[in-house]
């Protein structure tokens, strides 16, 4: 019994560090106040309302609340939400990012499992799901299935592990009508996100020298991923300002997610 506490409690450092500095779960199941987050009800349900050609839903309740949230649920019930989207009653998940979480090992898997049972349960009822058509995820090339049991210590092979996990090409693979492509619009841009913090175009970060960043330094991406701010100095909206998450990454995750992006083939 010591033992598996122990384990659980190691695995919950390893999980605040997922999630807190890679997955940012918070952008949909955390509700925002002026001054940002409101942390005192984490993961109680986001504020937004995805209303989308399939579906209209808001960022679920998944804190261990019994009757609101999630606290119910068994891990492996969690494991299935996170990695097949898939409630335990039956129901899909529209909006969550499960097709970029199948890369997940399955280690990271147990230590994001075993945090997210630690948060604090709050009561709070979300309004629940309308589905207006069949739901369907694109696989991510690559990360299909879970990349071992271990994290890769390759560079480039972590850096697409972390990405992948912070599901960067759900927004930076989306065509500009809609859908994503991961192969022939990987890392293009160009969808405009509608949203509590206005319009946004998604930007370009293939290896483009003019379109997208491949004129860039390794330390200017490394300051918009930590610090919010573009080459030119601009800071960046709410969808892209991730320096919340990212300047929590330890410096090798940070030095491999920068290697993995310049492997991005130019493209405009």
């Amino acid at each position: 019994m010591a033992d598996d506490v122990r384990s659980r409690a190691n695995a919950g450092r390893g999980g605040a560090y997922l999630v807190n500095a890679v997955m940012g779960c918070d952008g949909c199941h955390t509700p925002r106040g002026p001054g940002g987050f409101d942390m005192s009800r984490r993961f109680s349900g986001g504020s937004q309302v995805f209303d989308e050609p399939q579906f209209t839903v808001k960022g679920s309740n998944i804190t261990p609340d019994r009757d609101t949230g999630i606290g119910t649920w068994s891990d492996a019930d969690i494991k299935k939400m996170m990695t097949d989207g898939v409630r335990p009653n039956g129901v899909p998940v529209a909006q969550m990012p499960y097709a970029f979480y199948k890369i997940i090992t399955p280690g990271d898997l147990d230590a994001v499992v075993a945090y997210i049972k630690t948060v604090a349960p709050v009561r709070n009822e979300v309004q629940p799901p309308i589905y207006k058509a069949a739901l369907h995820q694109e696989l991510i090339p690559g990360a299909e299935k879970p990349t071992g049991n271990e994290v890769p210590a390759d560079p480039v092979k972590r850096g697409f592990y972390l990405a992948t996990l912070a599901h960067c090409m759900e927004c930076h693979a989306r065509k500009p009508g809609g859908g994503q492509d991961y192969v022939g619009w990987l890392g293009r841009g160009g969808h405009e996100m509608k949203g509590p913090f206005g319009v946004v175009k998604v930007s370009n970060i293939t290896a483009h020298r003019e379109k997208g960043i491949g004129a860039w330094t390794d330390d200017e991406i490394k300051k918009a991923l930590t610090q919010g701010v573009g080459r030119d100095g601009r800071a960046f909206k709410t969808p892209m300002a991730r320096q919340v998450y990212f300047s929590k990454l330890t410096a090798q995750d940070l030095d491999a997610i920068v290697a993995w992006v310049r492997t991005i083939p130019a493209a405009e």
